[in-house]
């Protein structure tokens, strides 16, 4: 990438140049350009998307270098947290219904499906149990310590409520014989959108063709912290209605917690702790109104 951005910089001569994370931003006295490293032909996905009137990405300037693409700069408005999430999910609603279709899938595919999550769902029951018998012998506990046996409840009943809604997931979608895909952004974050004259997501390197439900997916494990993700999923299933198996399977996925790594400082540790807890608890209030009617 440094030979070609030392040509390009040769080629569009800019007055000043910035490195923003894995991209060079240059300034030219003809505009502004974005330089990134190429991982995939984003010419044949941008046509795709093109041709299912989905156009909410920066223009490629030029793509006939072998190892990065020049894109052109789209510089955003600032906005709250909260707004700029329900704009995102205003657009990302707009690409799934634009590029979603349903695929024949071998009767293999949902037990697949069904397996890797099974087998997720056994590796984190075994992670955590082997903290909790690891702590509780433990007279004097550290503070991460205390806060994660005092509520390791709260991630087992978690598991245990995935672990059966899979096997409901399952009884559903055995004998299907489809599934509906869409193209999935695959890297959706807060930064990865921008509001200029119109919406755009960015850096599109990981996208591919599955389920839309593992966007919301993706975006949630990264963002819960900074939005009001009660008034986002009610958006994003008010403008993609997801059919019941869709709806199960986005609500599994959600509810699997993160791991913790503990370190040699107490005070990380327990922030760690604060926000498995964390995690767990916004996750169950999320999705709690969706299970209501059961409940009754």
């Amino acid at each position: 990438m440094n030979r070609s951005l030392e040509v390009l910089k040769a080629i569009y001569k800019p007055y000043r140049y910035t490195i923003k994370g894995k991209a060079t931003v240059l300034e030219t006295t003809s505009g502004m350009f974005l330089i990134k490293e190429k991982q995939k032909d984003m010419g044949k996905l941008f046509d795709y998307l093109i041709h299912r009137h989905f156009d909410n990405f920066p223009n490629i300037i030029d793509e006939s270098r072998k190892d990065v693409n020049v894109y052109e700069y789209v510089e955003g408005i600032n906005l709250p947290n909260d707004q700029k999430c329900e704009d995102l999910i205003d657009l990302l609603s707009l690409l799934h219904t634009k590029t979603s279709y349903f695929k024949e899938v071998s009767e293999d595919k949902y037990k697949e499906i069904y397996e890797n999550i099974k087998g997720n769902i056994a590796y984190l029951k075994n992670f955590f149990l082997v903290k909790y018998e690891m702590f509780f012998p433990e007279v004097y506990m550290s503070p991460s310590h205390y806060l994660f046996m005092r509520n390791f409840w709260k991630v087992d009943a978690a598991l245990d409520f995935a672990e059966n809604e899979l096997d409901e997931w399952y009884s559903l979608v055995k004998e299907e014989n489809k599934i509906r895909v869409s193209v999935v952004h695959n890297n959706l974050e807060l930064e990865h959108f921008i509001k200029s004259d119109k919406d755009y997501f960015i850096s599109w390197d990981n996208a591919k063709i599955d389920t839309p439900v593992l966007d919301f997916v993706n975006l949630y494990k990264k963002e819960y912290e900074k939005c009001n993700f009660e008034i986002v999923l009610k958006k994003y299933i008010n403008e993609f209605p997801l059919l019941e198996y869709e709806k199960k399977l986005l609500f599994i996925l959600l509810t699997l917690p993160p791991t913790i790594k503990e370190s040699s400082d107490e005070f990380t540790n327990t922030k760690q702790m604060r926000k498995l807890f964390d995690y767990v608890f916004k996750t169950e209030n999320l999705i709690r109104p969706y299970y209501a009617n059961d409940e009754e």
